[in-house]
């Protein structure tokens, strides 16, 4: 769904330092797609710092403007900077140390879809001219509300969820039915363990602005937990809601197996929400524990980060749930071993109470230059 009246947006935004490194200040300012009105604008001085530092530190305080002003909508980046739009379009391999962190941070504020694209500096001018309007230390105009018949932005920090799906297990290399602690319940195998050490190693940049690590309390989501739990610098808690659907008679068999065993029974569940498998669960059945356990997690945690530890169906149906499609939807969609899917929630909406969801990430998968799906 979308959780603003705002389809699509325009992000500009701007860096500079004068010395290089210098005194630095970033400025971004968020329009309407359609008519070009200003909706927000930020600008802010942040000590001595690169120019490239600076820019990096633009997008991000973009990419949070439309977290606030416009969550759900569309969002098309631009900016004079060629290394940025190339790094975060992930044609061009980010090398400084110093810029990975910026750019993990951007990619998890950034929804899917995000489109990056360089413009010259002429039409860049409004987030230059709050750039060194930060610079001579003038004032600057505060972020503008949306204006949304009715529609209430969000007043508060977003909750962030960053759902890691859990490593392979030999059930998995296998294409075995495996649910959650009712069934055979396999461990990570060596694979599966360098896969979330590779997740681990991308999200540590983000160490710092993670509140809470919480996994299924599955053997396979513990596990990965464990190795994130090593990187991240966070203890592991478990939520029992957030584990995999219970597969029941069906565990540790093969789909052909299931099909010749329990032919008629898997008809019925490929065709039907509600239909549990023999000592199962449905995935209605599934969706209402999970909504349940995030509802918790959000409560606990609410205007932070929790990196989330979870399985296929769980992620999926948040994700059908943020998107407000049909549980269905479960069925068209792919989620790779140790991907990751971040999902932000607000209270907003007619009465300013309603839970909205936005989704600013789906099936990301770590690769030398950052994440790609």
């Amino acid at each position: 769904m979308t959780g603003s009246s705002y389809e699509s947006v325009v992000i500009e935004a701007d860096g500079g330092s004068r010395g290089n490194p210098g005194p630095a200040a970033f400025g971004a300012v968020l329009k309407e797609a359609v008519t070009g009105a200003v909706i927000a604008e930020v600008s802010e001085t942040i000590g001595t710092a690169t120019n490239n530092v600076a820019e990096y530190r633009g997008l991000i305080a973009g990419l949070e403007l439309a977290l606030e002003f416009a969550p759900g909508a569309s969002v098309e980046v631009r900016m004079d900077s060629k290394l940025v739009v190339e790094q975060m379009s992930g044609t061009w391999k980010i090398k400084h140390p110093s810029m990975r962190p910026l750019a993990a941070q951007a990619s998890t504020l950034a929804p899917a879809g995000t489109v990056y694209t360089w413009i010259p500096r002429a039409e860049n001018s409004h987030a230059d001219r709050l750039v060194n309007e930060a610079l001579d230390q003038k004032p600057v105009t505060p972020p503008r509300p949306a204006v949304s018949r009715g529609w209430l932005p969000p007043t508060a920090p977003p909750t962030t969820l960053i759902l890691v799906r859990h490593g392979v297990t030999d059930h998995t290399a296998d294409k075995l039915f495996s649910g959650g602690l009712g069934g055979s319940n396999p461990a990570l195998n060596e694979e599966g363990r360098a896969q979330i050490r590779a997740t681990g190693e991308w999200l540590a940049p983000l160490a710092e602005s993670v509140d809470a690590l919480i996994t299924s309390p599955v053997r396979r989501t513990y596990e990965s937990a464990e190795i994130l739990a090593s990187l991240l610098d966070q203890p592991v808690t478990t939520e029992p809601g957030i584990a995999e659907m219970e597969f029941g008679a069906w565990d540790g068999l093969s789909f052909a197996q299931v099909q010749e065993r329990f032919g008629d029974e898997l008809a019925l569940w490929l065709g039907a929400m509600d239909y549990a498998p023999p000592g199962g669960e449905s995935f209605e059945d599934v969706a209402a524990r999970v909504i349940q356990g995030r509802d918790r997690i959000i409560a606990a945690h609410t205007g932070h980060t929790v990196v989330v530890v979870s399985h296929v169906t769980p992620i999926k149906t948040l994700v059908a749930d943020a998107l407000g499609a049909p549980l269905k939807a479960l069925y068209k969609m792919e989620l790779a071993a140790a991907s990751v899917t971040v999902i932000s929630y607000f209270r907003g909406g007619q009465g300013g109470d309603e839970l909205l969801a936005s989704l600013r990430l789906f099936n990301a998968r770590p690769t030398e230059t950052g994440f790609a799906v």
